[in-house]
């Protein structure tokens, strides 16, 4: 009977795979490394204080802070006052990005941060959950000389988090508050060259808006985009890697479909797990350059927690089908063929039986696409929503945060329980070996070692992943609380990401059934090999018949 090819293969050419996934591996993270630059990069923006001198509002007219067009400014509000300008006439400016420069497709998304710059005056302090009403404008153009084309309007608020380290007198007015920066644009595309933004701050005493924030000197912005060399190793990446998933998994199904029986369920979660792949690996991206789809950022999240859930459930049937064929008990010496074997296969197979693990990724998985839902969705139709503007959605998110880091290490660590349990057991069969030939046995020592390498790489690459999403999610989270120096190295990314398509490159090649058979050079030294205590070792490879090689260990000494 035949067996996979991690049973049938040679140690000799299993090294030789081992190696080349290896220099995959270097390779993925050494292009990070050497040839990608950093992930993102933050340019910060100071607002140029325009004073607008219509009696009635246009709604069509935009600000330019520099250029041939560039409005009236003031330096100051000590200014303003002296001119007898009023706040509700002052509109702060910003154009991205910087004089002589451009805008990219490549830039992939926008996120702008806000920080007030507020004086401490005696009379005019921030008050207890001061909120500031933000009047905000976006335009757009792709040339210089066009007009300004409206992208979004909104009115915002946020609410204030300063304060004032010195003392409350009058010697210190003219200090800063230190305020934390505040979540305030995203956009899931770049497809034009130039943005410009209109910020309007409305003061009106009657119905308290924008009173008692402090007296506000200037506005600053933070633009974090994806650098464009980076995004371009990244999309070669994803079409290197689309064929090559794809080739594999359709090669590794056809194998499956050329047996005997139907496919188990390790086999079905291994090609849903290459679908998967397949289907985040699939190169949309290039779209993203020529057209102005803003929903990317969201399909991107869609589609990496898709992955994220058939990966954690892969992993949780990968080692419960072989923890729970290890719980079997052996057959009794007498008996030639296991009388139980089907029953027990049939109760392995059913995917019923993992719902108590899987239910909580599903579900996992379920909130994390509301909670996306709730901001990046909302973001499509108004860039400037932000779920973190409000303390309800910022505690929230936070929450969020780190109950799915608690979550990503209590799944790692049961994963590891589960991991001891097999190697437990499967140390328990051992005591089997030593009554077999010795070419027997070193045959199935040979193949413990294979499959106790293989979990403990399935380890390796949970721990990364684990790893992965907690540093995504702080990472994250602190762009939104302001914190934009925090970056993570590429080769971190390309090389977790090149992992992820390796391990399920191994994966559906070395548990494909393989076209040779064991056995069919042993010695007759070793008739009635087959019949005895039955040990399997893996869950995958079955025949109409019954277990194949790679599910057993015969124990010859019981029938000696």
């Amino acid at each position: 009977m035949a067996g996979a090819i991690i049973e049938n293969m040679s140690t000799k050419k299993l090294v030789i795979v081992g190696v080349i996934l290896l220099l995959f591996q270097a390779a993925a993270f050494m292009v990070g490394g050497l040839i990608a630059p950093s992930t993102t990069t933050a340019v910060q923006y100071l607002a140029t204080k325009c004073v607008d001198t219509t009696k009635l509002r246009q709604e069509a007219k935009w600000f330019m802070p520099w250029g041939p067009n560039q409005c009236d400014k003031i330096r100051t509000f000590d200014e303003a006052m002296a001119k007898k300008i009023e706040a509700n006439n002052i509109v702060f400016a910003v154009h991205m990005p910087l004089p002589n420069k451009e805008m990219s497709p490549w830039f992939q998304f926008m996120l702008v941060i806000l920080q007030f710059d507020i004086a401490f005056k005696m009379y005019n302090q921030i008050e207890d959950g001061a909120m500031a009403t933000i009047d905000v404008g976006l335009a757009y153009r792709d040339d210089t000389v066009s007009e300004w084309t409206e992208m979004a309007h909104s009115f915002e608020q946020r609410k204030l988090n300063c304060n004032f380290t010195a003392a409350t007198t009058f010697e210190n007015e003219g200090r800063y508050y230190e305020c934390d920066p505040l979540p305030f644009m995203e956009v899931g595309s770049v497809a034009h060259k130039y943005y410009l933004l209109n910020i309007r701050l409305p003061v009106n005493e009657r119905k308290k808006v924008n009173v008692g924030i402090g007296e506000i000197k200037d506005i600053r912005l933070v633009s974090i985009h994806q650098n464009g060399g980076f995004t371009k190793v990244w999309f070669a990446m994803k079409t290197f890697l689309t064929p090559s998933i794809l080739i594999i998994m359709i090669w590794y199904w056809r194998r499956i479909t050329l047996m005997r029986r139907p496919p188990v369920l390790l086999e079905k979660v291994i090609l849903a797990l290459g679908i998967s792949m397949t289907f985040i690996n699939i190169p949309v991206e290039w779209f993203s350059v020529g057209f102005n789809w803003t929903w990317m950022l969201l399909f991107g999240d869609i589609r990496q927690g898709i992955f994220y859930s058939m990966l954690l459930s892969f992993w949780i049937i990968f080692c419960g089908e072989h923890l729970m064929f290890y719980w079997m008990h052996p057959c009794p010496q007498h008996v030639a063929r296991c009388t139980h074997s089907h029953q027990d296969q049939t109760e392995r197979n059913r995917f019923s039986v993992y719902w108590k693990q899987v239910g909580p990724i599903v579900f996992g998985s379920f909130c994390l696409f509301i909670f996306d839902m709730c901001e990046r969705g909302v973001q499509l139709t108004n860039p400037f929503y932000s779920i973190w503007a409000s303390d309800v959605g910022t505690e929230l998110a936070m929450a969020f945060i780190i109950v799915a880091g608690i979550c990503a290490v209590l799944y790692f660590l049961f994963l590891c329980f589960m991991v001891f349990q097999v190697f437990r057991n499967i140390s328990g069969k051992r005591t089997s070996l030593p009554a077999m030939s010795k070419a027997r046995r070193l045959h199935y020592e040979g193949l413990i070692f294979r499959f106790k390498f293989l979990m403990l790489v399935t380890l390796t690459c949970a721990a990364m992943t684990v790893i992965f999403f907690i540093i995504s999610q702080v990472n994250e989270g602190h762009w939104h609380w302001g914190e934009h120096t925090v970056q993570v190295n590429s080769a971190f990314f390309t090389g977790i990401y090149g992992m992820w398509n390796l391990y399920v490159f191994a994966i559906m090649f070395l548990y494909a059934p393989s076209h040779k058979r064991y056995g069919d050079d042993q010695s007759t030294g070793d008739t009635g090999a087959n019949s005895g205590e039955d040990i399997q070792l893996t869950t995958t490879i079955t025949h109409v018949d019954g277990p194949t090689e790679i599910y057993k260990m015969t124990g010859k000494g019981a029938q000696e």
